[in-house]
């Protein structure tokens, strides 16, 4: 029987320093700064710039991390916190702990296991996966992999609106068919944010790609891919040609790799080198990425497409909180997409309060930007948010160590927030609020 006080977090330490008995240290570093430093270690230049960078001079990325900072917990005392609960109500399910996987593109670049990696990891503790339109594995793969660790386990399926509806629509249903919950629409990716990292190495993975395989794996995309080829000239592809280096041949290497045995080119590699259709995918990707016309009635499109709920994502001022529930959205993200895209936005955190003020409870509203422990996941619950996203710390545990690198950046996350919860005074998440906050000096 497990004794008073003994939640989540106390059985985690214990197994950690049980285990320090036998010399046995956890897989990855508990702190942010040391574990974002291993990754660094561990990965490429272009990687890690690539996961770890954001845009212009990263004033927005440093933001994201500062406005935690502007508020300190305020723990009451001499309170039964024997037994916490960890749970919350979100789109019409219990779910476990507050915490969701915020989607991550290009996890090939952290492990080669990828997304499936990180799916394992999610289904193991329990915490819902957004799967990212950027990923690495098809989203078919992924949930295949989830299901084998714990059947049904939640996922959600990210969209970035493309050009082309018809591949949208098409997405969509695949994530239906996936057993994804919600379709998460990414609103701030119309344009490509001015990351300097990824500018200064002239390295972008989909142009080596990388990060492509939700649309190499559609059958509408290779539609796209096999009319583009059908119809390029010779002079076409002259015009499109690459100075032959090592470096080339390796990238041509691995674009036929991602590219074969799929929707594109179901062929092996050695087929897919001598294919037009691989290179091809890649063009017709950035061509097709997204649509900087897109409006609000688009929605309604999407509604025609699912039935599932919708959440968008890159919701930061209250006035587009409003328009969005005027166009009967199921839930709000407010991010910043982790400070990648607009040097000198607000902070997450900082837009968090009044989006929630302006939603006033009629939908769910998560935040995303800036987590880094369970201490931040308690100070965005106080300021309204009904769940949080971790992001970069968990592609950071990837690439230290892989499946089991997620799973514990996950399962430290959880065991903060649960010891930070009950050191506060509070048994329940919906005991955390605003009066569970003092601003800091």
């Amino acid at each position: 029987m497990a004794s008073a006080g003994e939640g989540f977090g106390r059985r985690v330490q214990s197994a950690i320093y049980r285990s320090g008995i036998s010399g046995t240290r956890p897989a990855v570093p508990t702190t942010p700064e040391a574990l974002e430093l291993a990754a660094e270690k561990t990965l490429g230049r272009e990687a890690f710039a690539y996961l770890a960078g954001g845009a212009g001079s990263e004033t927005t990325v440093a933001a994201n991390r500062a406005a935690f900072g502007n508020w300190r917990i305020y723990p009451r005392v001499l309170r039964d916190v024997g037994e916490r609960d960890l749970s919350i109500e979100l789109l019409g399910k219990r779910r476990a702990t507050p915490f969701l996987l915020a989607p991550l593109g290009v996890m090939e670049l952290a492990h080669p296991d990828a997304d499936v990696a990180v799916g394992r990891a999610a289904a193991a503790l329990d915490v819902p996966y957004l799967l990212s339109n950027q990923a690495s594995r098809p989203m078919e793969e992924v949930a295949v992999a989830m299901d084998a660790v714990a059947p049904g386990r939640s996922r959600w399926f990210q969209l970035y609106w493309s050009a082309s509806d018809e591949l949208n629509a098409s997405l969509v249903r695949r994530a239906e068919e996936s057993g994804c919950e919600a379709i998460v629409v990414t609103l701030d990716t119309h344009l490509l944010g001015w990351r300097t990292r990824d500018l200064d190495l002239a390295y972008l993975p989909f142009t080596r790609g990388q990060g492509i395989a939700q649309y190499t794996s559609d059958p509408v995309f290779a539609g796209l891919v096999r009319d583009r080829v059908k119809k390029a000239s010779r002079g076409t592809w002259a015009e499109q040609s690459i100075r032959v280096t090592p470096k080339a041949v390796a990238t041509a290497i691995r674009m036929a790799r991602n590219g074969s045995n799929t929707q594109v080119f179901a062929g092996g590699v050695a087929g897919a080198i001598r294919s037009p259709l691989p290179r091809a995918a890649v063009e017709t990707f950035l061509d097709v990425f997204a649509d900087p016309t897109l409006e609000w009635d688009a929605l309604a499109k999407l509604r025609e497409w699912t039935s599932l709920p919708i959440v968008l994502k890159g919701i930061l001022h209250p006035d587009d909180a409003a328009r969005a529930l005027d166009h009967g959205v199921d839930g709000i993200m407010v991010s910043n997409h982790g400070g990648r895209q607009l040097d000198g936005a607000v902070a997450s955190l900082d837009a968090l309060p009044a989006v929630v003020d302006r939603v006033a409870g009629r939908v769910p509203v998560i935040l995303d930007g800036g987590i880094r422990g369970g201490a931040d996941a308690f100070i965005a619950l106080a300021l309204g948010a009904t769940a949080v996203g971790i992001g970069r710390p968990y592609a950071y545990g990837l690439a230290v160590a892989g499946a089991r690198g997620v799973s514990e950046v996950l399962r430290n996350h959880i065991a903060e927030f649960d010891i930070t919860m009950g050191l506060a005074g509070h048994t329940a998440v919906a005991q955390i609020g605003r009066d569970s906050l003092v601003p800091s000096a």
